[in-house]
């Protein structure tokens, strides 16, 4: 996995949390830490996020290099 895939998850994590956050105890964190959620900053983030989540859509539809191997040296 690169860098960028794994930086990615990371920050999808993060929003998943956030969500989580939202959701339970109606607390947004990226919103608190950067000055409410119509803050440029809150909205850089949430931008930042959403790209990370349309580039991780990339990864679920890779096939797994590992089996495919696996696949190649049970064929022959």
């Amino acid at each position: 996995m690169s860098g960028l895939q794994r930086t990615c998850l990371v920050l999808l994590i993060i929003g998943g949390i956030n969500w989580g956050l939202i959701g339970f105890f109606r607390y947004n964190l990226v919103a608190a830490i950067f000055g409410g959620a119509g803050s440029a900053l809150s909205r850089l983030v949430y931008g930042i996020v959403g790209l990370c989540a349309l580039y991780c859509l990339t990864i679920l539809f890779r096939p797994n290099e590992g089996l495919e191997r696996e696949r190649e040296t049970q064929t022959r």
